[in-house]
């Protein structure tokens, strides 16, 4: 389905069309003429419009982040939510095309600050680089006009993003409802002790991955959601609700 509204930005690189769309109260990143990469609220620049993205959030739930690296840029929701109510947080960003980076600055308002580095590379060569320090997060969310990376889910990244979370560090994972028949979960339990995950209005299969297990209870993690609900802005409960385990 073809997106309402005036187009007030379109640049081409090798990989296609970076398309920026306004209705007035809503913007739209766009790679095609029917996709939406991203939505950003006008009146609510900080918070993350589509359900995938809040769901990614409940990692917050099971670890308090220090640091964390978000693989795939799109407009930057989640990054300049993480970077707003988490201001000890340090984040590393990698997106592929530098006109995305770009266009995020310049349309979506997303932070230049000292606390968020914006990485112009490929994510899968990115993991396998030696990296000085561990982080408590990869937030993983790798699409192009054709839908999500197969990269995303090989055995080589999952390992490379395993490697690279400290012990009780976490992967989330957004991919599409038909990969619930596919080799992932199998792929994931050959690393990750903890494996939960819940499936968005969207289509979208959120997963989140912890090395080590994460002993809070449903009644604890609720209480904490009620906690960052009011933090953010906005509810993760219900997503919460749907979490399964694995």
């Amino acid at each position: 389905m073809a997106i309402t509204g005036k187009e007030i930005h379109r640049s081409y690189d090798e990989y296609g069309a970076i398309r920026v769309i306004d209705d007035g109260n809503k913007r739209y990143l766009a790679f095609g003429d029917n996709d939406e990469q991203s939505c950003w609220l006008k009146s609510e620049p900080l918070s993350p419009q589509h359900d995938y993205t809040r769901a990614m959030l409940m990692a917050l739930l099971l670890i308090e982040p220090k640091r964390c690296i978000t693989l795939g840029l799109g407009a930057g929701a989640l990054n300049s939510c993480l970077h707003h109510h988490y201001p000890q947080l340090k984040q590393q960003v990698v997106e592929l095309r530098s006109d995305v980076i770009q266009t995020a600055y310049k349309y979506f308002q997303l932070p230049r600050s000292k606390r968020m580095e914006l990485i112009h590379a490929d994510a899968y060569d990115f993991l396998h680089q030696e990296h000085a320090r561990k982080v408590d997060i990869i937030f993983s969310d790798i699409y192009s006009e054709d839908g999500l990376d197969v990269k995303q889910l090989s055995p080589e990244f999952l390992q490379a993003a395993h490697s690279l979370l400290k012990n009780d560090g976490w992967l989330v994972l957004n991919c599409w409802r038909e990969h619930q028949s596919g080799d992932c979960l199998n792929l994931l339990r050959e690393l990750f002790s903890d494996i939960r995950g819940c499936t968005t209005s969207c289509g979208n299969w959120v997963l989140l991955a912890g090395k080590t297990g994460n002993s809070l209870s449903e009644k604890q993690l609720k209480t904490s959601a009620k906690k960052l609900n009011q933090q953010l802005g906005f509810s993760l409960s219900a997503y919460l609700n749907r979490l399964k385990r694995y």
